[in-house]
C-alpha cells in the first residue's frame, strides 16, 4: 500500500511562541555551510525535533538567499520515493523552495566544486499557469499549464546526509542544483503514474522507476505540497515550477559526470558535472 503523505504539522499555521534554538543561529549556520561548501553537524537536536521550527529555519534561510536578482521560482517535493526514504531513514515527504540560481540549463555545467556530497534524481516538474488559492484536487490539476522532465542534484549541508527529517527541512530540503528538459505534456493527456524512468550516469544505468514510485503518483506530491504550502501560509503561485521528487534511488554525482534521464511521454533531460580542478 502506498503510503499516504502528512503535512508538516496538524493542517494550521505554524505555532507561535519561544523556540529551543534561535532559529536565526541555525539558519545561519547552514547558510555558512552551503557558502563554503564545509558541512555542519546535524540541527535536530538544536531545534528539538520540532518540525514547524524547521520549516521556520528554512525560511529564514531563503530569505537570506532571495533578492530582486535571484527570485523565488517554485517549490520541491523531497522523500516522495520510498528508495530514498530508506536510503536517508526518513519516512514522510517534505518540501523546499527553488530560488533562480538553483536552475541550470542543459548546456550549463553542475558546479561540483561547490558542492559537498551531492546526489542526482530523476523527477517530473509542474510548471504551473495560475495561483492555486484552494487545495482541492481539481483545482490544483487546473492550475498546472504543463509537465516536463527534470533532474535534481541534493546536496546535504549535514555531514555525511547524518539526517533525519527535520534536519532536511530546515536545510532547504537538501536542494542544489535542478534542470528542465525541453519535452511538454498537458495533463489532460498524460498520466505521470504510469511514466517510466531510466537514469544513467555516463552511459551506465543508475536508476530505475516510475511515476508509481513517487508518493504512487506524482500528482499526489503535488497535491501534498499544495496543501502543506498553503497551511505554512506560502501558497503555490503561478509560473512556479514544481518538482515533483524523485522517481527512482538518487545517485552519488562526481565531478565530470554525465547524466541523461528518460521519462516515459516527455523526453529526456540531461546535465553534464564540472570536471576536478588540475
Amino acid at each position: 500500500m502506498t503510503q499516504q503523505p502528512t503535512t508538516a504539522s496538524d493542517g494550521g499555521a505554524l505555532t507561535a511562541g519561544p523556540r529551543p534554538a534561535s532559529l536565526r543561529s541555525v539558519a545561519n549556520m547552514l547558510l555558512g555551510a552551503l557558502k563554503t561548501a564545509r558541512p555542519c553537524g546535524p540541527v535536530r537536536d538544536l531545534l528539538e525535533g520540532d518540525l514547524d521550527a524547521a520549516y521556520e529555519v528554512q525560511e529564514l534561510l531563503i530569505q537570506s538567499r532571495a533578492s530582486l536578482r535571484n527570485r523565488r521560482v517554485g517549490r520541491k517535493v523531497g522523500l516522495t520515493a520510498s528508495a530514498v526514504q530508506r536510503q536517508l531513514g526518513v519516512d514522510q515527504p517534505d518540501f523546499g523552495v527553488l530560488l533562480s540560481d538553483m536552475q541550470l540549463g542543459e548546456d550549463e555545467q553542475i558546479p561540483h566544486v561547490a558542492l559537498i556530497a551531492p546526489r542526482i534524481e530523476a523527477e517530473i516538474a509542474f510548471i504551473l499557469g495560475r495561483d492555486v488559492d484552494a487545495t482541492d484536487r481539481a483545482s490544483v490539476l487546473a492550475a498546472v499549464d504543463y509537465v516536463a522532465p527534470a533532474l535534481e542534484i541534493v546536496d546535504s549541508r549535514i555531514a555525511g546526509w547524518d539526517i533525519g527529517i527535520v534536519d532536511t527541512v530546515a536545510d532547504n530540503a537538501s536542494s542544489a542544483y535542478f534542470v528542465l528538459g525541453q519535452g511538454k505534456a498537458r495533463l489532460n493527456g498524460y498520466t505521470p503514474a504510469a511514466a517510466d524512468m531510466v537514469m544513467t550516469i555516463n552511459g551506465v544505468e543508475a536508476s530505475r522507476g516510475t511515476g508509481e514510485d513517487c508518493l504512487g503518483d506524482p500528482v499526489n506530491a503535488l497535491l501534498w505540497v499544495a496543501e502543506t504550502a498553503a497551511a505554512l501560509g506560502r501558497p503555490l503561485r503561478a509560473g512556479e515550477i514544481v518538482l515533483s521528487g524523485a522517481l527512482g534511488p538518487m545517485a552519488p554525482l562526481s565531478a565530470g559526470d554525465i547524466i541523461e534521464a528518460r521519462i516515459g511521454g516527455l523526453g529526456t533531460v540531461t546535465a553534464t558535472a564540472t570536471k576536478e580542478l588540475s
